[in-house]
């Protein structure tokens, strides 16, 4: 059975999970929001510990592949290469969206369509449908969300169950009939069955050439200048 480290960076939390074969092992997550930079090899030192578990025992590192925030997916991602390239293990890349599409479904189990969120600027999110059996639907897109956004699915009955960071700041401007809202946000844990399933199949990522998917370039600013 594969013993795996999962590592999930994508948005504002920080958390890591030890499984063996799918089964988790131990998770730790970063008490604050965006603790990336000085939490993540504590919390993955601490995992290690509190399973009694040696780094060496690696079968293979999953990551978060996004879309997400810029710093913390190349924080997750160096990570992870950097493990995977210290001990020659494979890296698995798990796309974020499906991981927190999947999460949802097993909680809520309903039929309808599911559109996880990541939280972006404003009213906008990084989204993509999904189906009741975790089959991605539409290509991950950036969206601005708007009263009208979900009208075609609700006038045909079909249940949209919203969840993610991004899915909250939804509701003040979506309509109350038709919509659900999952508490489902990222998690390393959710990393598990697609990380474990990439890994049956072999569905490994380049250690040396992967790089995130972002969706969008960073947002940079130019410093004012000092007077």
């Amino acid at each position: 059975m594969p013993f795996i480290l999962h590592i999930e960076t994508a948005t504002d939390v920080c958390a890591v999970a030890l499984a063996e074969g799918g089964r988790l092992l131990q998770l730790e997550e970063a008490a604050g929001s965006f603790q990336h930079a000085a939490q993540l090899t504590l919390l993955i030192q601490s995992a290690f510990a509190k399973a009694n578990r040696e780094m060496s025992e690696l079968d293979a590192v999953a990551v978060s592949s996004g879309p997400g925030s810029y710093t913390s997916l190349r924080i997750g991602t160096a990570t992870a290469k950097g493990i995977c390239y210290a001990l020659n293990k494979p890296l698995i890349a798990v796309n974020t969206l499906q991981s927190l599409a999947l999460a949802c479904l097993k909680q809520e189990r309903e039929e309808g369509l599911y559109y996880p969120m990541i939280d972006a600027r404003r009213m906008e999110v990084y989204t993509a449908a999904f189906d009741a059996t975790n089959e991605q639907l539409t290509e991950a897109r950036p969206l601005i969300v708007e009263a009208h956004t979900f009208d075609e699915q609700i006038a045909k009955g079909t249940p949209v169950i919203l969840c993610g960071n991004g899915a909250v700041k939804c509701q003040k401007v979506l309509p109350k009939e038709g919509i659900h809202y999952s508490t489902v946000v990222c998690s390393a844990a959710h990393l598990l069955p697609l990380a474990l399933q990439a890994y049956e199949r072999e569905k490994f990522e380049d250690v040396a050439y992967y790089d995130p998917f972002y969706l969008k370039p960073p947002n940079i600013t130019t410093p004012k200048k000092i007077l």
